[in-house]
C-alpha cells in the first residue's frame, strides 16, 4: 500500500488537537496551503517538512514512508511532559540522507544541540553508497575499552530506532542520554530502564532509566584504522597441533 504523505499529516495534526490555523501558525505557512498538503493538492517542500516532524516530534522517514496511524510515534518517555527532541538532519544534492559523523570533539556538543538544525549542518558529513538500510543513520566516534575489541577512535553507525520497543537483547547500541552522553554498549530491556552491558568485562553493567534516554542508535556497522593483529595465543596453539600431528605420524612410522 502507497503511503499517502498527505493522510499523515492530517492524522498528526488531528492527533494534537490542533485546527489548521494554528498548525499553519506553528510551522509558519498559510492556513490555505496547511489545507492543500492535507488534501493532496500540493506537496510540501523539504523545509517545511522538517517544520512539520520538529512539531509532532517524529522523523522524516516515518512522516514520508510509513502508516504513522499504525505507529506508536510517541517518544522513550514515561513522563508526557517531557518530549524528546525531533530528530534533526541534512540531506546532499540529491535529496538523499546524508550520514553525519559525531567525532569526539563533538560528542559534549551533540549532548545539548542534538535537535538545533544548525549544528547538525556544520558537522562533518558523507554518504555510504553500499548502505541500502532504509531509515536515517548516524555516525559516532566511541571512546576508551569498554567495547574492545572495538578501540578507541573506531567510527560505529547507528540506524535511529524511535522506540526502545524496537530494542533486540544482546545486540549492540548508541545511546544519548542526559547524564552520560553517548555511550556504546550491549543492552538488555528492564522494566523503565535499560542495562548497558560493556564487552570488557572489567566494567560493571549499569541501569539507564526509560526517561533519561534521548536518542537510541542501533549500531550497524563500524570502521576502524586499527587494523586487527596476530592472534598469538592461536597462533601458538595451531603450532601446537602441527607437532602433534608430526609426533603421531613419526610413531607410525616405527610402528
Amino acid at each position: 500500500m502507497m503511503i499517502k504523505i498527505n493522510e499523515n499529516i492530517r492524522y498528526l495534526r488531528k492527533k494534537k488537537g490542533w485546527t489548521q490555523e494554528k498548525f499553519s501558525n506553528k510551522i509558519g505557512i498559510k492556513r490555505s496551503l496547511v489545507g492543500a498538503y492535507e488534501e493532496g493538492r500540493s506537496d510540501p517542500r523539504l523545509n517545511n517538512l522538517l517544520k512539520m516532524c520538529e512539531v509532532f516530534s517524529i522523523s522524516l522517514d516515518n512522516i514520508l514512508r510509513k502508516d504513522v496511524s499504525k505507529l506508536n510515534v510517541e517518544n522513550y518517555l514515561d513522563d508526557d511532559s517531557q518530549k524528546v527532541k525531533v530528530l534533526s538532519i541534512t540531506v546532499d544534492s540529491d535529496g538523499d540522507e546524508n550520514i553525519e559523523l559525531i567525532n569526539q570533539k563533538a560528542s559534549a556538543g551533540y549532548t545539548n544541540s542534538y535537535s538545533d538544525f544548525e549544528f547538525i549542518e556544520n558537522l562533518p558529513k558523507f554518504q555510504l553508497p553500499f548502505l541500502h538500510f532504509s531509515g536515517t543513520h548516524r555516525a559516532f566516534e566511541i571512546k576508551g575499552d569498554s567495547m574492545l575489541p572495538l578501540t578507541s577512535g573506531s567510527i560505529v553507525i547507528g540506524k535511529y530506532i524511535e522506540s526502545i520497543d524496537y530494542i533486540r537483547d544482546g545486540k549492540t547500541y548508541i545511546i544519548l542520554t542526559k547524564d552520560e552522553g553517548i555511550v556504546y554498549k550491549r543492552v538488555e530491556t528492564q522494566e523503565k530502564s535499560l542495562l548497558l552491558i560493556s564487552d570488557n568485562n572489567k566494567y560493571e553493567p549499569y541501569k539507564v532509566g526509560n526517561n533519561d534516554i534521548i536518542e537510541i542508535w542501533e549500531a550497524i556497522a563500524f570502521f576502524s584504522l586499527d587494523l586487527p593483529r596476530p592472534d598469538n595465543e592461536y597462533s601458538s596453539l595451531k603450532d601446537d597441533i602441527n607437532n602433534l600431528y608430526s609426533n603421531l605420524d613419526q610413531l607410525k612410522n616405527k610402528l
